[in-house]
């Protein structure tokens, strides 16, 4: 693992390098992305910059320094050889009083890199009864706030599962943690609509718009109970690709699935053509 803030690269990710009063640690008053590292380069690298711009923008804490990150992911990964491993970007809105107004000072901005494991290629999930609210200030953006999700996926490894996936205020089906939800019925591939109140994911849509015209695909809300019956469950994610899932809560399914298998397939050929799509 190598540590990037603000300009410096660090002797170690241990060396102290930011404030106590930095209001990513008072209050989760930041942004992020995590981007996947595949043999030493990172992918869709763009996407996910320019959703951190939208976050940060979101969020109100102004704009992050992308020629700053970039020269902070080239810094955290020259001279390693990461087959597989994934770029950590935060920014947070920088040093701040102990409470919820900001201060007035620079945006932090941090990079971390390190080699990790790739995940299996089928999991399992279950569904938990903490709704994610559509309507919320923090709805769409992808915030340090993450106390919430830090809580429904201890509560998903307890049981044997590797996420946690959670409906909506209005009982739909909504995201997991840190992923997409996707589903099969029949033939369908079937996704919700970013008003059901997903993070809208950079695997989410390059998944839509590459199996777009080769498989039936949509984007639906429907009550999360959806997962009950689907024929088949996927989970979409930065570093998980397309997941197969085979266990929903107590319900066992075939993993993966034709349509899933297909959809792998898609996405390798696919992500292979261009490492910044």
């Amino acid at each position: 693992m190598r540590t990037w803030v603000n300009g410096r690269l660090l002797q170690s990710p241990d060396e102290p390098a930011i404030s106590v009063l930095d209001h990513g640690m008072i209050v989760g008053d930041g942004v992020f992305e995590t981007v996947k590292i595949e043999d030493d380069r990172p992918f869709a690298l763009t996407r996910h910059l320019d959703r951190l711009v939208r976050s940060a923008a979101g969020l109100g804490i102004g704009t992050p320094d992308l020629g700053a990150v970039r020269d902070g992911i080239a810094a955290t990964m020259d001279g390693q050889s990461i087959g597989f491993g994934r770029v950590r970007v935060t920014v947070t809105s920088g040093p701040g009083p102990l409470g919820s107004p900001r201060g007035s000072g620079a945006l932090t901005h941090t990079v971390v890199a390190e080699p990790c494991d790739r995940p299996p290629p089928v999991s399992s999930i279950v569904t938990v009864p903490w709704p994610r609210n559509e309507r919320g200030a923090l709805t769409g953006l992808k915030t340090t706030s993450y106390a919430e999700n830090a809580l429904m996926v201890e509560h998903a490894h307890a049981y044997g599962a590797s996420e946690a996936v959670m409906p909506n205020t209005r009982g739909e089906l909504c995201e997991g943690t840190g992923s997409n939800v996707m589903y099969v019925v029949g033939d369908r591939l079937i996704t919700p609509t970013l008003g059901a109140g997903p993070l809208a994911g950079v695997t989410r849509a390059l998944v839509l718009q590459w199996c777009a015209g080769e498989i039936d695909v949509v984007e639906q809300d429907a009550p999360i109970e959806v997962l009950r019956t689907a024929d088949e469950v996927i989970l979409v994610g930065t570093t998980r690709d397309v997941q197969a899932i085979r266990r929903v809560d107590d319900r066992e399914l075939p993993a993966p699935g034709p349509v899933t298998r297909r959809a792998q397939q898609i996405w390798a050929r696919e992500a292979a053509k261009d490492v910044d799509p």
